[in-house]
C-alpha cells in the first residue's frame, strides 16, 4: 500500500493539471447519508408518504410547500456532513498548485468551508437561498429556523433553496465549465465516486489525460478502466500523501 500511495504522490507532483470529482462518498465520510440511499429512501417514504424523488422536485415545492420544507429541513439540513481530512488535503494541494479544480455534486460546500477556492458546484448549495420574486437572498439559518414554510420577509412567498431539484436540468454554463476542466486535466481524481456514477459518468468521457485515479469505499467492475484504484474512504488515502 505504501508503494502505491508513493506512486500516487509522484503522479500528482508531476501533473501539470489535476481535477478532482467529489461524489456522495465525500458526504458519507463526513457523517451524512444522502436521501437516495436505499435504506434512507425507504424510511423517508414511510415517514412522509412519498419517495425522496417525488418530494425533492419543483412540482412538489410549488404544490405542497409545507411538506416539502418539513422534508428538506429534517432530512437534508438537519445533521449535514462536516469537512474531513479529505477537504483539508485538497485545500493544501490547491494552495500548493497541485490541484487546479474541484467539481462536486455535494450541496454542503465541504470544500469551500475548508478553504478551497476553485470549486464547481453542479447541484448548487444549501447556503444560497433566494426569493424568486424580488431576488433577496437568505442564509441557510433562516430556512432552518423558520416555523413551517420559510417565506420572503418582503414578498411573503416561499423562498427557493439554491439547489437543483431532482429531474431539473443542470445549468448549461456549469456543465460547459466542468467539461472544459476535465478535458484539460492530466490527472483526474474520482473521490467518493466511481466510473458508474449517475452524476459524473457523462463528464468523465471527456477526460483525455494520463491518469484516472479512483478513491472510493465501494468497488465496481468498471474500476478496471482506471489507472489506479483505492478501495477506501478518500480521507484515509489523501491523508497519507504527505501534503499536510
Amino acid at each position: 500500500m505504501e508503494e502505491r500511495i508513493a506512486t500516487l504522490r509522484r503522479i500528482l507532483d508531476e501533473s501539470s493539471y489535476t481535477v478532482a470529482l467529489c461524489g456522495s462518498g465525500m458526504m458519507e465520510e463526513g457523517g451524512y447519508i444522502g436521501v437516495k440511499n436505499p435504506d434512507k429512501a425507504y424510511d423517508i417514504e414511510k415517514k412522509y408518504g412519498y419517495s425522496p424523488e417525488e418530494i425533492f422536485t419543483s412540482a412538489f415545492y410549488n404544490t405542497r410547500p409545507k411538506l416539502f420544507f418539513d422534508f428538506y429541513k429534517q432530512e437534508m439540513l438537519n445533521g449535514g456532513p462536516e469537512p474531513t481530512e479529505s477537504e483539508t488535503v485538497l485545500e493544501k494541494m490547491e494552495q500548493d498548485g497541485k490541484l487546479q479544480c474541484i467539481i462536486t455534486s455535494n450541496i454542503y460546500e465541504l470544500c469551500q468551508r475548508s478553504g478551497c477556492k476553485n470549486v464547481i458546484e453542479l447541484h448548487g448549495s444549501i447556503y444560497h437561498n433566494i426569493c424568486q420574486r424580488c431576488g433577496r437572498e437568505y442564509p441557510v439559518e433562516y430556512i432552518k429556523q423558520a416555523h413551517g414554510i420559510p417565506v420572503c420577509e418582503d414578498c411573503q412567498i416561499p423562498i427557493r433553496p439554491g439547489l437543483f431539484f431532482f429531474r431539473e436540468m443542470a445549468d448549461s454554463q456549469l456543465v460547459t465549465q466542468a467539461v472544459e476542466e476535465i478535458n484539460r486535466a492530466e490527472v483526474l481524481l474520482l473521490l467518493g465516486t466511481n466510473l458508474n456514477s449517475e452524476v459524473f459518468s457523462h463528464y468523465i468521457k471527456y477526460f483525455q489525460g494520463k491518469y484516472l485515479v479512483i478513491i472510493h469505499q465501494r468497488s465496481h467492475y468498471l474500476d478496471d478502466n482506471a489507472d489506479m484504484v483505492f478501495i477506501d474512504q478518500p480521507k484515509n488515502i489523501l491523508s497519507r500523501l504527505g501534503y499536510l
